[in-house]
């Protein structure tokens, strides 16, 4: 088995519980982590044998402009549609972060992360 990361992808999305941060929206930051048997990809040398990264980043960057209140929403959606569409992920860890959030103190990031597997 093998491990793909993806790490601080960014966007600006519209996620949040206060009616102005779906207008005003903020910086988000998510990575993503997928376990996958990658022993084929390491002989074949072919995209088509492995999980590709661009797939992944898509996946993320569709469900981060799709608004929700909470983070573990967001973070749902994405290892929903990892284990939807890529059949050979076994495992996923996603953490996406709120950048500067408006908590009303001086907080560079609130995160949640979510670890699942394949049932």
């Amino acid at each position: 088995m093998g491990i793909i990361k993806l790490k601080n992808i960014r966007t600006y999305s519209f996620h949040g519980c206060l009616v102005e941060e779906s207008k005003i929206g903020s910086d988000y930051s998510v990575d993503l982590e997928i376990k996958t048997d990658m022993r084929k990809s390491m002989e074949t040398d072919e995209l088509e044998d492995t999980v590709d990264y661009v797939h992944l980043n898509k996946i993320v960057m569709e469900e981060m402009a799709v608004r929700s209140k909470l983070l573990e929403h967001v973070a749902h959606r994405i290892v929903q549609r990892v284990f939807r569409e890529i059949a050979s992920v076994s495992r996923i860890i996603v953490a996406v972060s709120k950048i500067n959030p408006p908590i009303g103190g001086d907080v560079e990031a609130v995160t949640i992360q979510l670890e699942e597997y394949r049932s």
